[in-house]
């Protein structure tokens, strides 16, 4: 049953190509959803698909140090669990 994932990304995550990277992370584990720069500083990112697959990209966000090629730095990830509504595609806008 695919879930729905909503994570918040501070640090120096803007202007970096974070967004880029979440996309292609998240393409890589089957995932839908978005990557969206927020006013405040933020990355929010939704991503639907199965729990083990979303918890990846959890975990991927997350790692300090960052994993190889992840652009900026992430101070801290803060994700919320919710059902899935049919998200397509993944967009970084």
């Amino acid at each position: 049953m695919p879930e729905r994932l909503t994570a918040f990304v501070s640090g120096r995550v803007q202007g970096v190509g974070f967004r880029w990277w979440t996309r292609s992370q998240a393409l890589e584990l089957g995932l839908t959803g978005r990557a969206v720069n927020k006013t405040d500083g933020r990355v929010e990112v939704v991503a639907e698909g199965p729990r083990p697959a979303l918890e990846q990209l959890l975990a991927r966000l997350g790692e300090q140090p960052g994993p190889p090629g992840r652009p900026g730095s992430v101070g801290a990830v803060v994700g919320h669990w919710s059902a899935a509504r049919g998200a397509t595609g993944f967009t970084t806008g």
